[in-house]
């Protein structure tokens, strides 16, 4: 099993093995031909309303990340690409929002973690 990263897409840093876009929309000033990507998860990405209602509001980010991880129980689909791509090797996360820290790329990130380490 590989490490699961995340990376901003501004980010100058070579993303290892799989390489996925998490967010809902393209970033903007992006060409799609200067990503690398193995894949685009935007049914990954959280809820229209859910995003909203989080802004990237810092102190919102703890109820965002229950919401969230609710609304990824609901997606075993979507989220099994991501999984099967972690067990055969590294995995990147790419995401284009400011806030390194309070973002849906770390959310997805501990809850694949989560995903993977619990028995079968």
């Amino acid at each position: 099993m590989g490490d699961i990263v995340i990376s901003r897409v501004y980010d100058a840093e070579p993303a290892e093995g799989a390489v996925f876009l998490v967010d809902g929309m393209w970033p903007r000033g992006v060409r799609k031909e200067d990503l690398k990507l193995d894949g685009w998860v935007r049914d990954l990405a959280p809820s229209a309303e859910l995003r909203r209602w989080f802004g990237h509001r810092p102190e919102r980010f703890e109820e965002f990340r229950l919401r969230y991880r609710q609304e990824l129980d609901h997606a075993p689909d979507a989220v099994r690409p991501l999984l099967e791509a972690a067990r055969r090797g590294p995995l990147t996360l790419v995401y284009a929002a400011k806030d390194t820290e309070h973002n849906n790329a770390v959310v997805l990130r501990d809850y694949l973690r989560d995903r993977l380490a619990a028995p079968a």
